[in-house]
Order: C-alpha cells, then sequence, then structure tokens
C-alpha cells in the first residue's frame, strides 16, 4: 500500500514532474485550442523529443498535453463557433449562443469545473474499476462498432433542432465526405474522380475548420455592421447551486464518457455526442431550449469527452489496445522506452499503473488552475470588431489547414467546404452532423469489412450475428427504437398515451 502511495503521489512532490505536468496541461489547453493542432498531433512532435527522457518526465508531460487539449477545444468552440477538436463539437451548440447573450465568461467558467469533474470521474474508474472495463470492452466485436457507428449518425439528427430529417442528411454527407480516397481493402479509388490529390481523402480537420470556421465568418458577413456583444466576466467560477443542479447529469455524462473511451478505436467525440443526446432527452422543459444557450448541452459532453481520457487509458493499459489516437501515439513512447503495454503491464510494472493514475489527477488540478484563469484575455476575441475578426479567422483557418498535411489543396478543400457549410447554415441545417459523419465514416465502413469477413460473405450470418450475441442485441434494439422514435407516428402515438 506504501508503494503504491509513494507512486500515485510521486508527480506531487518531485519539483521536475510538478513543472512538466503543469507546463504540458497548459501548453494543451493552447493546443487544443486552435482547429489544425490537435492533440495527437502535439503528442507525436513530443515523442521525438523524448526519446532520450526518463519514462516518468516523458509521461508527465505527455500526460498534462492529453488532458489540457481535449479541454482546450472547447474554448474556441464557445468564442467563435469553430470547434478545436472534434470532441468539442457538440459543445459549440449551446457554449456559443451563451457567448452571444455576453455570457461567455460563465459558460467557460462552468466548462472547466465539469471537465475537470469528468476527468476524475475517468481517473476513479481508471485506478478502480480497469480489469473489469478492460474485459467488457473487449468483448465488443467489429459488428458492434458498425452499431455503434450507425447510433451516431441517428443522433446527430437530434442536433438538428427539429428536423431529423436535415440532421440525418447532413450526417449522410459527412459519411460521403468520409468515404473519398482510396478503398482500405482494395485499393480502389473511391469518389476520386482520376484526382491524385483525392487518392489520400480528405482530412477530417480540414472539413472540421472549412464547415465551422469559414462558413461561420461568411455567415457574420450579414450581421457585419452590428456592434460586437460585450461579455459578462463578473463571475467566472460557476456559482455552488449550478454546481448542485447539474452534478446528476455531469455524473451520468462521466458514465458514458468513461466506458465509450474504454472502447478501442472510439473517443472523446461520439461519447460527448451520445451524453449531449442523454442531456436533451432527460432534461425536461429545458429554459432555454437545447441549441439555444441550455447549460446542460454544455455540461454533459464536456464532462463526457474529458472522461473519456481516464476510459481510453484502461484498454491501453491493461490490454494493449488503444483507446484512441492518442494512446495509439502513447503506446509507441511506451515501446520506445521499452514497455509493452498489456496483460503484464499491471503485474510487470505495477508502479507505472499507478504513476499514470496519479500525474492524470494532477493534471486536471492543472487544468482548474489554468482553465479559470485567462478567460479575460480569451473573451476579448468576441469583442474585437468583425471587420478585423473575420479576416482574422480566414487566415487562421487557412494556417491550421495547411498546416495538417503541409498541402495546399487543403486549403482550396477548406474554402469549398465553407462555401457549402454556408449555405447548409443559411438554409436551417447543422455543420456539426456532418463532421461527425466524416469521422464515424470511415469506422463504419471498416468495421463493417470485418463483420462481413467474419460471416464468410453469407448475409444470413451476418443478420444473424446482430441478434445472436448479447451486446450485439442491445445496440440492435437501441438502433431501431431510435429510428422509430423520430418518425411522426411514434410522436402522435406517444402524444395519445401522455394525454389524459
Amino acid at each position: 500500500m506504501a508503494e503504491v502511495f509513494a507512486q500515485l503521489s510521486l508527480s506531487w512532490f518531485d519539483p521536475w514532474l510538478l513543472f512538466l505536468t503543469g507546463a504540458g496541461t497548459l501548453a494543451g489547453i493552447y493546443v487544443g485550442a486552435i482547429p489544425g493542432l490537435s492533440v495527437t498531433m502535439a503528442v507525436s512532435i513530443l515523442i521525438s523529443f523524448t526519446f532520450k527522457w526518463e519514462v516518468n518526465d516523458a509521461l508527465a508531460l505527455i500526460a498534462g498535453i492529453f488532458v489540457g487539449g481535449v479541454y482546450g477545444g472547447s474554448r474556441t468552440a464557445i468564442l467563435l463557433n469553430i470547434p478545436g477538436a472534434p470532441s468539442a463539437i457538440a459543445s459549440a451548440l449551446d457554449g456559443y449562443p451563451m457567448a452571444k447573450r455576453g455570457e461567455a465568461g460563465e459558460a467557460i467558467g462552468l466548462t472547466t469545473v465539469m471537465s475537470v469533474f469528468g476527468g476524475l470521474v475517468g481517473i476513479l474508474a481508471l485506478a478502480l474499476f480497469a480489469p473489469a472495463i478492460s474485459s467488457f470492452a473487449i468483448q465488443f466485436q467489429s459488428r458492434d462498432y458498425l452499431l455503434l457507428g450507425l447510433i451516431g449518425i441517428l443522433l446527430v439528427g437530434t442536433l438538428s433542432g427539429e428536423s431529423f430529417a436535415k440532421g440525418a442528411f447532413a450526417g449522410a454527407l459527412g459519411v460521403l465526405i468520409g468515404m473519398v480516397g482510396l478503398d482500405p481493402m482494395t485499393a480502389e479509388g473511391r469518389f476520386t474522380f482520376g484526382s491524385i490529390n483525392l487518392m489520400g481523402g480528405i482530412h477530417y480537420v480540414v472539413a472540421m475548420i472549412g464547415f465551422f470556421g469559414v462558413a461561420e465568418a461568411l455567415v457574420q458577413l450579414h450581421t457585419l455592421d452590428l456592434p460586437a456583444i460585450k461579455q459578462k466576466i463578473d463571475r467566472i467560477v460557476p456559482r455552488w447551486s449550478d454546481v448542485k443542479r447539474y452534478f446528476s447529469l455531469a455524473l451520468r455524462a462521466s458514465g458514458i464518457g468513461t466506458v465509450i473511451g474504454a472502447l478501442p478505436g472510439t473517443g472523446g467525440d461520439i461519447a460527448a455526442l451520445l451524453a449531449y443526446d442523454h442531456a436533451r432527452r432527460s432534461t425536461k422543459n429545458p429554459d432555454p431550449p437545447f441549441g439555444e444557450g441550455n447549460k446542460e448541452g454544455l455540461v454533459a459532453p464536456e464532462a463526457a469527452n474529458n472522461a473519456a481520457v481516464g476510459g481510453a487509458f484502461v484498454p491501453m493499459l491493461t490490454l494493449g489496445i488503444p483507446g484512441d489516437a492518442v494512446t495509439a501515439v502513447i503506446i509507441g513512447a511506451l515501446f520506445i522506452h521499452g514497455l509493452k503495454p498489456g496483460p503484464l503491464l499491471l503485474t510487470d510494472t505495477p508502479h507505472l499503473f499507478w504513476f499514470t493514475v496519479g500525474n492524470l489527477t494532477l493534471a486536471n488540478v492543472f487544468l482548474l488552475i489554468f482553465g479559470l484563469t485567462g478567460i479575460r484575455i480569451f473573451t476579448k476575441v468576441v469583442e474585437c470588431p468583425k471587420g478585423v475578426l473575420i479576416p482574422l479567422i480566414i487566415v487562421l483557418s487557412a494556417v491550421g489547414a495547411y498546416a495538417i498535411q503541409n498541402n495546399p489543396v487543403d486549403i482550396v478543400w477548406m474554402l469549398a467546404f465553407g462555401v457549402v457549410g454556408y449555405f447548409l447554415k443559411i438554409y436551417g441545417f447543422q455543420v456539426g452532423p456532418v463532421i461527425l459523419g466524416v469521422i464515424l465514416g470511415p469506422m463504419m465502413d471498416a468495421n463493417f469489412r470485418r463483420a462481413m469477413i467474419g460471416a464468410r460473405g453469407d448475409p444470413l450470418v451476418f443478420a444473424w450475428d446482430f441478434v445472436s450475441h448479447p451486446i450485439s442485441l442491445v445496440l440492435t434494439i437501441a438502433f431501431f427504437i431510435m429510428l422509430v422514435s423520430q418518425t411522426p407516428l411514434w410522436r402522435r402515438a406517444v402524444g395519445r398515451f401522455r394525454s389524459p
């Protein structure tokens, strides 16, 4: 027990590890806030500098970057409606309307506290239930991930106000964009039209910057003459009454984030989406409505995507399977330092497991400190004259798009997606489902192929697999319930049942 406590507290009492964790968290917040500079990119670059470091030093810096980066994406999502990361897409739906009302300071403060709460719940689950969660996560088959993707596409309909059809169309458009490139199994071109520039596909961050950044800048041209909204920064730390009011929702959302984060290949973006949908379905008489600055719509996704960080470490440390793209890079870092993530890690090097738990906890403490500071400077961005802000957004979007792959063609795609996103917004379509479709599409495609191979190409066996396994059966039932619940017939039936 003494050895466990010593490893848990190692980063807290070692000045150098304390500095590395804090510096990593601070850098992660600002890297995550810049569209195009992903946490995965930052961690990948860091690893090249930590080859000769001690493993604890490298993990301390990486953990700080990871925790800070996941949170950082919400800053620009709230202030500019430009998510810094896919996991912040759901946060923009209600965070940006709050900023338009002059409540950016309150929105960022609430986001910070709930992100830290979700992160701590995920870490607690990692410490207490790692073996149990990993054994549950390993039972998910390819068909189950396919069902999760399909459920995600249905969920995007709930993000589009009253029109499920518009949400489904936007999600399908995103899946279509995600399919561009070479077929992963046959290497045949899909929707490339003979263009070499399309062979590698379209990066989802390029699409995200275009649909959110450029499209929002074009929409803002309609209100160029309106004065900037002064933000209320008198209260940053959330009221205790708000914390108590949203505690139950944050706890449920954190549970969703932990479980989704523990599923290999998923991550905070899917966790945030599912948590946001849960908040919409479980909140009675929301005031204001979701999508118009509702605080529940901000609490749920932020608690979930940060809880997914702890969840993502579960399969990485216990099974050697990455929970998301960042933990896939961290696995590489562990191998570089002579460690082998997997079932033997907890028995051969238990100190590394407990050091990681303590280090992630420390990173969340720094997140609370840094997240509640510097907000006044951040919110000045919203108060800039639009004649200055809009060109700045376009320039930063171009830099972010180019920085991903150093490819000028990505800038062209970014501008094209910006124009398409502009018209989608003008005609009442949400662009969030498009980006989620781009992210989920390749995952659905790959798992559909694997499921068909597992069924030896027999459609009957393929269909039988969906109802003959417990997890698949539950997900299949959930899929059809969600599909039917969006039909007018279902709503009329529910209305008659509730009416006296």
